[in-house]
Parts: C-alpha cells; sequence; structure tokens
C-alpha cells in the first residue's frame, strides 16, 4: 500500500471490478496524502497489461517495491519519502523487463478498454509479418470513432475484414493506423522485403540499407507504408526503431510519435521501455497543458489542450488536409479514454484537484456526459517546478524564447543555463525550478505565446520533411489517394462549420420573432 501510495498512479490495491476514481474534492491535493482521485476497482486494462507483459517478465513487487516507495512525481517543494530523484526526473530507459519499472501497475492508465474481438482481431495483424516487432499501438479514427460520420454508413474499403472489424466500424471503411517498434531498422525491413515486397514503393528495389537510411536520417524517423492490405483489412503502419521512439517520448525531439501516443491509441503490443518514456510523455504533456490553463478549466478544456499540442505546427493543418474540428471530434468522442489516460495523473501532481462535487458519485469516470472542473494552483514556485521538468530539447526551445523576451545577455544566459543543468559532476540532479523558471511561469501572457511558439518550432520541420518523405515512401498513386482523402475531410469539416452556423442563426431568428409576436400581443391586450 505505501509503495503504490508514494509512487503509483494509483493509491489502493486494484480489485477485480472495474475502475473507477472516488474523487473527494475536499481533501488536499497532497502526493502523498490521502487519494484525490481514489481507484476503487480493477479494470479488464489492468488485466490486458499483465498479460502482454507476462511474456517478457513477471511483475513483482520485492526489491522494486523498497524502491518505488522513494520515488514520485510531486512538482512541490515537499521532500517527504522520496528520493532525490524521481523517475521522471531520471527515465532509466535502459531497462528490458517490466519488473525494473518503478511499480507493478505502473503505466497501466495507457491501455484502452476496446472490444475484446476487435482487438484480437487488431493483434491478428501483427501475426502476418515475420519481423519482429517489440511495441506496437493502433490509433485514430479508424479504432476511435471521431464521430457519428466517422467512416460509417460507407462502403467498406477493407476487402475481406474480420466481423469484428466490420462490426467496430458499424459496417463502414475506416483504414487501421498502425505504429510499429522495432530494434534493428535494416534488419527489420530486410524481413520484410522478402515477405512483404509490394507494401513497399519503388524505394524497396533500392534494399534494405536504404530503406532504413530514409527512415532514420529523413523526417522524423517513421517509415509509413499505407494502403496495404493484411488478413482482409486495409492498413496503414508506420516503422520505427525503439531508440528513436523512446527519446521522442522523453525528450520531445520532434513531438511526431510522441504527439499521438498523448491522445488515447490501443497498445497491442507493450514494452517496459516504451511504457516508462510514455508515462514521461503523458505527464509533460499534462504539465504542459496546465502552463496553458487559467486557474480554474474543465475537464474537456484539459484534453483539448493536450490533443491541440501535437497539431501545432503540422503542415496539414496549414494545407487544408485535415478536419478543422479535429481536435473537438477526438475529445469530444472519447472523453472517457482521455480520462482514463489523465485523471491518475491528477493525483500525482500537488499543484491541481478536481473541484466538482459529481466526482465523488461512483461511476462518475464512465460519464462522457460529465465536465468536470478542476482547479491548479498558480504559485510560481510549484509552476516554476513544472517548467523546470518539462522535456529537455522542448525545454530549451522554450527557454530561448523568454531569453529574447526579457532581452538576457547571451554570456548571462548561457551561465544560468549551465547552472540549471540536469546533470553535474556528481551526477543526476533534482529538477528543481530557479528564479528564471519562476520568472517564466509568473508570465502568464509570456506562456500563452511562446508556449505555442516553441512547440510549433519542435513539431514544424520533422512533420513538414515527414509530409515531404510521404510521396518517396508511399509512391505517387498512393500519395494522391492520402491528400484527395484528407481534403475531403476538410471539407466535410467545412460542410459541417457551415450547417452548424445556419442551424444557430436559424434558431437564433425564430428566437427574435418569437420575442416579437409576444410583444406585439402584449400590446394588443394593453390596448
Amino acid at each position: 500500500m505505501n509503495t503504490l501510495k508514494a509512487a503509483g498512479l494509483f493509491r489502493q490495491p486494484l480489485l477485480p471490478i472495474r475502475l473507477g476514481w472516488n474523487c473527494r474534492p475536499a481533501i488536499p491535493l497532497l502526493s502523498h496524502g490521502p487519494s484525490r482521485c481514489r481507484p476503487i476497482s480493477n479494470s479488464p486494462s489492468a488485466r490486458e497489461s499483465s498479460e502482454q507483459s507476462k511474456d517478457s517478465s513477471k511483475l513483482s513487487s520485492g526489491s522494486n517495491a523498497t524502491q518505488s516507495s522513494q520515488l514520485s512525481t510531486s512538482d512541490g517543494s515537499d521532500t517527504t519519502s522520496r528520493s532525490a530523484v524521481d523517475w521522471d526526473d531520471n527515465p532509466d530507459l535502459s531497462i528490458s523487463a517490466f519488473s525494473e519499472l518503478p511499480h507493478k501497475t505502473f503505466g497501466v492508465n495507457q491501455h484502452m478498454i476496446i472490444n475484446q474481438e476487435f482487438k484480437e482481431a487488431l493483434r491478428q495483424i501483427l501475426w502476418q509479418f515475420r519481423a519482429p516487432i517489440r511495441y506496437a499501438f493502433a490509433y485514430g479514427s479508424g479504432v476511435f470513432p471521431q464521430g457519428t460520420g466517422s467512416g460509417q454508413n460507407k462502403p467498406s474499403i477493407h476487402p475481406s475484414p474480420s466481423p469484428a472489424i466490420t462490426a467496430a466500424q458499424h459496417g463502414g471503411g475506416k483504414m487501421i493506423d498502425l505504429i510499429f517498434g522495432v530494434s534493428h531498422t535494416q534488419h527489420w525491413h530486410s524481413l520484410n522485403l522478402s515477405q512483404h515486397r509490394d507494401h513497399y514503393s519503388f524505394i524497396g528495389s533500392l534494399g534494405s540499407g536504404f530503406v532504413s537510411k530514409v527512415q532514420d536520417e529523413w523526417g522524423a524517423g517513421v517509415y509509413f507504408n499505407p494502403y496495404v492490405t493484411v488478413n482482409g483489412t486495409l492498413i496503414k503502419y508506420g516503422v520505427v526503431n525503439l531508440d528513436t521512439l523512446c527519446k521522442d517520448l522523453s525528450g520531445w525531439e520532434t513531438l511526431y510519435l510522441a504527439g499521438r501516443l498523448q491522445k488515447p491509441v490501443k497498445i497491442l503490443r507493450d514494452d517496459p521501455r516504451v511504457r516508462l518514456a510514455n508515462q514521461v510523455n503523458l505527464i509533460s504533456a499534462f504539465r504542459t497543458a496546465l502552463l496553458l490553463l487559467p486557474p480554474s478549466f474543465t475537464e474537456r478544456q484539459l484534453y483539448r489542450t493536450i490533443a491541440n499540442i501535437s497539431y501545432m505546427g503540422d503542415l496539414r493543418m496549414s494545407l487544408r488536409t485535415e478536419n478543422p474540428h479535429k481536435v473537438d471530434n477526438i475529445v469530444n468522442n472519447q472523453v472517457t479514454n482521455f480520462r482514463r489516460l489523465y485523471s491518475p495523473l491528477v493525483a500525482d501532481l500537488p499543484n491541481i484537484q478536481f473541484t466538482d462535487s459529481r466526482c465523488s458519485i461512483m461511476g462518475w469516470q464512465e460519464d462522457a456526459d460529465v465536465d468536470a472542473t478542476l482547479s491548479q494552483d498558480m504559485d510560481p514556485t510549484k509552476r516554476g517546478n513544472m517548467v523546470r521538468r518539462l522535456p529537455k530539447s522542448f525545454r530549451e526551445k522554450l527557454y530561448f524564447q523568454f531569453q529574447r523576451r526579457y532581452q538576457i545577455p547571451q554570456l548571462e544566459f548561457l551561465k544560468m543555463m549551465e547552472g540549471s543543468s540536469d546533470e553535474d559532476a556528481t551526477g543526476i540532479k533534482r529538477r528543481q525550478g530557479g528564479p528564471f523558471e519562476q520568472r517564466t511561469a509568473a508570465d502568464e501572457e509570456g506562456l500563452k505565446s511562446l508556449l505555442p511558439r516553441a512547440i510549433k518550432q519542435t513539431i514544424g520541420w520533422p512533420s513538414t520533411s515527414q509530409s515531404i518523405k510521404g510521396p518517396l515512401t508511399a509512391g505517387a498513386r498512393k500519395t494522391v489517394r492520402y491528400v484527395r482523402e484528407k481534403a475531403e475531410k476538410w471539407r466535410e469539416g467545412q460542410q459541417k462549420k457551415r450547417a452548424e452556423t445556419t442551424k444557430s442563426s436559424d434558431e437564433q431568428e425564430k428566437g427574435d420573432e418569437s420575442r416579437v409576436s409576444q410583444t406585439e400581443e402584449g400590446k394588443q391586450k394593453d390596448s
């Protein structure tokens, strides 16, 4: 119990019933105090996570439990019962077993619950690849519907899909998007070219060495093969080296894949390193959103802010090849999944709490209509710690933005940056915000303008270069098809917006007419 209370996302032992949080807004949000979102039960996802990891290693609470009792993700100044370095300060990305994670249920919030038959149908796709896949997840509207019109009532694009996929997509046709994490890029493509040469464009004829070079050195380190049929299902799969993936998740070097994993995805094959790195990614996204939000806000505001991170600077949004309402569609149709992903993190941060009385109602977390309110402590010290704990690569971009804003001389700034380094001669330092971070955190106007700019600076070029790489890796015909479908999504979004505007105007006119009619009737009665 003490182990999970000090270090875990969950504060109570998991029970064999459905997951739920019994939120008590009246209780202060202390990292080591009573739980604010106390798990009162287990979910299929926890069992699912255990099933996926037991082949790699057995989860244990022995020596690691002792170690995890000293760890937490607190951003406050309290230092009770924790080591000098928290797991997100110094993530050990060299781990190879799930038992090496901070605690037994670490990261189970990343596992979304979907229909069991649908999940197995997706997993069967992975088994059609002889090349070893260490980590895999499915994402996008083909897995998580983004509205009632998201591919429904349209002819299926899958040649012969399993009944589970047809049922999950309500008979419609949506391509399944997948990401494969692999250990050795060239070896993987060599094996896959031998088995699935038809998945590749003309680049495949140049050999696995050239394919891996295109993947690792151009764009964001991902190689996509779109519009290929596997097990009778039309899919698009991207291949990424596990080292590249973990670096992006923990350091936000490109935010290309980190941004995708900040939204609900279905993990089909798990890996301990990626789970640890992705938990760092999630709490980093949470902190970034808090820095952009006011003292009081709703869940949907929080989730929209997080979901929007990966679309800032995305070339597709500026080229009208993506639905302009995409963020709203994602959040409004996946509130419970976002809640599962991020609500446990509320209990790990000392400066945020639920303030909604509905959170005390059993099962509220399953109600998509609930838009719970939260509040955060705007104390500069705690917010300065959040700034200091942003991913290193991204944090450096943000610091340079504020250097120009405050007109800090270069030599003075470099000296200050040396003092705030994550490491010194004695090793890893605990990341605590200093005067510069506190000044930055207190500058709300600066954060609202410069934080998005740093995000765009991070995403801009990797996203653009990845898009440029697309025609080479996919081929001309598939690229044209992809752009045409994306443009159609943009047009559908615009049509929906116009329809909503027209409906709103009509309702307003009817209201005005009704009020005029009532006024005239009143005058006639008076006369």
